[in-house]
């Protein structure tokens, strides 16, 4: 079993730099951002939607511990938003540390999420996934996610002669 774990403001300026460079990585990886800006937009992401850090209002942000042993395994981040009139919980971050994965832990803090927003009313959570990131959209899938909005690209190459 998985445990939630207010994320202290100490906890959160850890996480903090770790995010805003995953975060500007994916993007640089996605073709969205150039690995020039990527590092000054991610971290003016994050300032945007936490501007109160780990206190900003309708977020909430959690240290995920094994039940058992208490061992910090990974961290949530999740705003209660209103979408399309009802209000609904958005997953903005979600990660398991690298030496806990493949153990179920995400999968039990889905579920676990599902059962506290359940508790304070929300019906629906909603989460964005890179579409490079193959095992994290198998886990969704798995867990009944499903697909709302799919952005495609190609690249063109120029025609030899």
């Amino acid at each position: 079993m998985i445990d939630f774990v207010a994320m202290t403001e100490a906890d959160y300026q850890a996480y903090l730099e770790q995010a805003v460079a995953d975060y500007a990585a994916e993007h640089v990886r996605g073709g969205r951002w150039s690995a020039e800006e990527a590092e000054q937009r991610s971290r003016q992401e994050y300032r945007d939607l936490l501007p109160e850090g780990a206190a900003t209002p309708n977020n909430v942000l959690y240290v995920l511990a094994d039940a058992a042993t208490h061992a910090r395994v990974g961290m949530l981040w999740y705003a209660l938003q209103e979408r399309a009139g009802k209000q609904v919980a958005f997953i903005y971050d979600i990660a398991i540390d690298p030496e806990f994965r493949r153990r179920g832990y995400a999968s039990q803090a889905l579920r676990g999420l599902e059962q506290l927003v359940l508790a304070r009313g929300v019906h629906e959570i909603r989460l964005h996934v890179f579409g490079h990131n193959h095992e994290a959209r198998a886990l969704y899938e798995a867990l009944g996610y499903q697909p709302t909005n799919i952005v495609m690209a190609k690249t063109l190459k120029e025609p030899e002669e």
